[in-house]
């Protein structure tokens, strides 16, 4: 800190800094920004008491770092990876395909995609029920395909279960595959369910309306608020030469 005071703010005396030079310090290393700030607060309430300043420059500061989303999600070729093998790859298994088309362009939770019955299935508006949401999802063509793969599969059980997503375990009962076997539905792929949900959101967020995107979701529009990025991708930027 008295490095940077002297080389980067023309400061060699402790009575002559402010919260803003403080806040400048704190800025140079972002992720060290809680620890930085409680040594400093030790630092400069020894020097207020030997009144070597008259004023505690970290007074107004505040430990709590931002609150905002630092997941990670997929790039486009990664998107695009995916989208192929879930649509075109017909050694892939229903259900990761199935998980992974609504994850990646729906925003489906693991536990929505466990829990749709087939009386959640609009054949004529080809939508979805999901979960608590308020309206139902419309599917484009290739989410409708992959969602009638996963019924063509579920039609090979003898099953009088409701959902759409039967296992050998829940075939000769009413209950909703296991929250297990969801959980490792997506394993072949490569990708964990939340990174791709995660994915979509995020770009739906920094392209529409949060509010929007949270009525649609059923989402508190609190919520939504933490996947605004503070990074653009240059690839959605305008062309600045044209």
């Amino acid at each position: 800190m008295a490095r940077f005071l002297t080389e980067h703010r023309g400061k060699d005396d402790w009575a002559l800094v402010d919260v803003h030079d403080v806040e400048a310090f704190l800025a140079t290393s972002p992720k060290a920004r809680k620890r930085r700030l409680v040594v400093l607060r030790q630092f400069f309430r020894f020097a207020r008491s030997q009144r070597i300043v008259l004023i505690d420059p970290t007074r107004t500061l505040i430990v709590k770092e931002r609150n905002g989303f630092r997941g990670r999600t997929l790039t486009l070729d990664q998107q695009r990876e995916l989208f192929r093998r879930w649509t075109t790859d017909d050694q892939v298994h229903p259900h990761e395909a199935l998980l992974g088309m609504l994850a990646l362009l729906h925003r489906a939770s693991s536990t929505e995609v466990r829990t749709l019955k087939i009386t959640d299935i609009d054949a004529a508006a080809q939508s979805v029920r999901l979960g608590k949401r308020p309206h139902p999802v419309p599917l484009d063509p290739a989410s409708w395909t992959v969602l009638e793969r996963g019924l063509n599969h579920r039609a090979e059980w003898p099953t009088a279960n409701p959902h759409v997503m039967v296992t050998k375990g829940t075939k000769a009962g009413q209950s909703p595959a296991s929250t297990a076997y969801l959980s490792h539905a997506l394993d072949d792929c490569g990708y964990p369910p939340r990174m791709i949900r995660s994915t979509r959101l995020v770009d739906l967020v920094n392209t529409m309306d949060p509010k929007l995107v949270a009525a649609a979701f059923g989402m508190d529009p609190q919520a939504t608020l933490i996947y605004l990025a503070d990074h653009i991708d240059p690839g959605r930027l305008p062309d600045q030469h044209q």
